[in-house]
């Protein structure tokens, strides 16, 4: 295993105090930090660089083009896409299911036709879904969760049908931790002819990711979830769904030939990054990605793991503390608790005074988390900069909590 104190030295953000005590951030399901490698990319981009792409014929926007290209093949090996032409990048992950939803799903749903979503989906991977259906006057089916907070397989192959057209999974629940059993569901989805989307942003950054394995015909994540930048999104789309989906972003770059009143569109993936770009993100995220196969995905893995089996421990030996989650073996590093007769605000406030960043709320989740039966849940999640010492200040924030307010022995 790698050494995650030496890891922490490499990014700047934890040198920093939080009211006087030094930062442990447990909010990684929403963003992680990130290392100074990625740092310098973006200073080197921007101080020796920095110009537009695929227009200039001058040095500094050839430079910039190599580079932005370059990251787009790096992409293509991280998630093992068969050419580099079937990745688009987009502004974030929402932005990537949003062109999918527009771009080609808009396409083939008509009146009476089906998408399968399940209930553990982010908004992003839910509200458009939503509106298509709606417009389209078709029918969205959600799949329950299991009894164990897992995905109900069974339920699952019921829906399916002839009229399922699409089936949109998260590969990993941002509030669960829950692990989806997304090669399966492909597999099950194409067998009657429906196409499948997966919310990759929760997934990607912990562990190693084959499209081409998993058999999926998109899958979208964000550059900001992984080490990488914000505003930087990748769609991976099966090279001849791209060729029929269409523009939803219009202007330059993404055409070859404009007249007065018609124009035609470049190949993908090129006709759907329409403007300039987020160049200078898109080049920094090849550091990132380099920095997280150095320390190796299997390595991220496993150490997220060992670190959910100590907190889930940990967290039990408090009586009235409830943790929300799967069994174990289905579960990423993710643990949601409840603390009895106290709002997670109020937890995450004193964790916040403890110097401990967790995230407390509906977590973009709001259905998922009102079918649980609370209001809002508090959540620790890690990642490979996380160390067992973390987990030890979040139990004594813990510890607090309950002294302020359920008066309890600790």
């Amino acid at each position: 295993m790698f050494d995650q104190k030496k890891i922490k030295k490499e990014f700047p953000i934890f040198s920093r105090k939080i009211n006087g005590k030094p930062l442990v951030y447990l909010d990684n399901a929403s963003t992680t930090q990130k290392p100074e490698c990625v740092l310098d990319a973006l200073t080197n981009y921007y101080s020796s660089h920095n110009a537009n792409i695929h227009r200039g014929i001058h040095q500094l926007s050839e430079e910039s083009t190599v580079a932005y290209e370059a990251a787009r093949k790096r992409v293509a090996r991280f998630i093992h896409a068969r050419k580099s032409d079937e990745i688009i990048f987009t502004k974030n992950c929402t932005d990537a299911i949003n062109l999918v939803a527009k771009g080609f799903a808009s396409q083939i749903i008509g009146k009476g036709d089906e998408i399968i979503i399940s209930a553990f989906e982010h908004h992003s991977n839910l509200v458009p879904w939503q509106e298509l259906t709606k417009a389209k006057k078709a029918g969205l089916k959600v799949v329950p969760l299991a009894k164990d907070l897992t995905f109900d397989m069974n339920a699952y192959k019921r829906m399916l049908s002839t009229r399922t057209k699409m089936v949109c999974m998260t590969a990993q629940s941002n509030v669960l931790g829950t692990v989806l059993p997304i090669k399966k569901i492909v597999q099950e989805a194409h067998k009657v002819g429906a196409y499948v989307l997966v919310d990759g942003a929760q997934s990607v950054g912990h562990g190693k990711t084959n499209v081409q394995s998993l058999g999926c015909d998109f899958f979208a994540f964000s550059a900001h979830k992984m080490l990488g930048p914000t505003g930087v999104g990748v769609l991976y789309g099966r090279y001849d769904l791209l060729e029929k989906m269409v523009p939803v972003i219009f202007g330059g770059d993404m055409v070859t030939i404009v007249e007065q009143h018609s124009a035609q569109y470049q190949r993908p993936p090129y006709r759907f990054e329409a403007g300039t770009p987020n160049i200078a993100d898109v080049i920094a995220f090849v550091a990132a990605l380099d920095y997280l196969e150095k320390i190796g995905l299997d390595a991220i893995h496993a150490h997220e793991q060992k670190l959910t089996t100590y907190a889930r421990t940990r967290f039990s030996e408090y009586s009235g503390v409830n943790i929300v989650a799967p069994p174990l073996e289905y579960s990423g590093g993710i643990v949601s608790f409840i603390v009895p007769s106290v709002h997670p605000h109020d937890v995450a406030t004193v964790f916040n005074q403890e110097g401990v960043a967790i995230r407390s709320g509906l977590h973009c989740a709001e259905p998922l988390v009102r079918s649980l039966g609370v209001d809002a849940l508090c959540r620790m999640s890690f990642y490979l900069y996380t160390t067992q010492e973390d987990i030890d200040r979040a139990v004594r924030a813990l510890q607090k909590t309950r002294q302020i307010f359920c008066r309890a022995k600790t």
